[in-house]
């Protein structure tokens, strides 16, 4: 079928029901902003038709857009409630920005290649999106001049907790994250990590896959 016959609303029903809600996401803002979220419009054309399915999705620059369900889970450990400024780590295409932009005040996202952080900018002013930012640079040092952050989420995944990170996190803040060890192929597992009384309480979440997060904190190169 071609794209300009897809029903894509009914598609982004279909997601939210089929993979998201049915797999224990409950959080009615998420699932509200997932329903809303044309997802399509953050893939190339000829992807459209495949943007809501259950898997990742390459974009530029050899890097990918996130399993709609992985998504929502890590959205969902943040329980946000609409207050909160956010630092994202990956911008990506923009789409998982979208939603933090429904779902919080402010979103400070980092993207380390400009052609992706230019797209995605592009894609959000189109759809009218407002309370955000873009900045390209080393995600994994976050942006400490303007922490501290009620929550932050990584899409790349770390050898270890980038401590920068976990130091502009504000007091009973989150952040997600998933971490691979010293070796970026190797077996990686979500966490959550959160700030409380001074120190730092880190919950594992269950494996995952995602691209390698590469900087001072992360790994030196691809």
């Amino acid at each position: 079928m071609s794209p300009s016959r897809f029903d894509f609303e009914a598609q982004r029903d279909r997601m939210v029901r089929d993979q998201i809600a049915a797999r224990g996401i409950t959080n009615p803002r998420l699932l509200e902003a997932m329903r809303h979220v044309p997802r399509h419009l953050f893939v190339t054309p000829d992807l459209y038709t495949l943007a809501y399915e259950d898997h990742p999705l390459p974009i530029q620059e050899n890097q990918t857009i996130s399993q709609p369900y992985m998504v929502a889970y890590m959205l969902q450990l943040l329980a946000l409630d609409g207050h909160e400024i956010v630092l994202e780590i990956g911008t990506g295409s923009g789409y998982q920005t979208a939603l933090l932009c429904a779902l919080c005040a402010r979103v400070l996202s980092i993207e380390r290649f400009p052609s992706l952080a230019r797209e995605a900018d592009l894609r959000l002013h189109h759809l009218g999106i407002q309370n955000y930012e873009i900045l390209v640079g080393d995600g994994s040092s976050g942006l400490p001049d303007r922490a501290p952050f009620d929550a932050i989420i990584v899409s790349a995944a770390a050898p270890k907790l980038p401590q920068s990170l976990c130091d502009q996190l504000s007091e009973g803040g989150k952040m997600t994250i998933p971490l691979a060890g010293g070796w970026r192929h190797a077996y990686q597992q979500l966490v959550l990590v959160e700030r409380r009384d001074g120190g730092f309480k880190v919950h594992h979440c269950g494996a995952v896959m995602f691209v390698p997060l590469v900087g001072e904190e992360g790994y030196k190169s691809e």
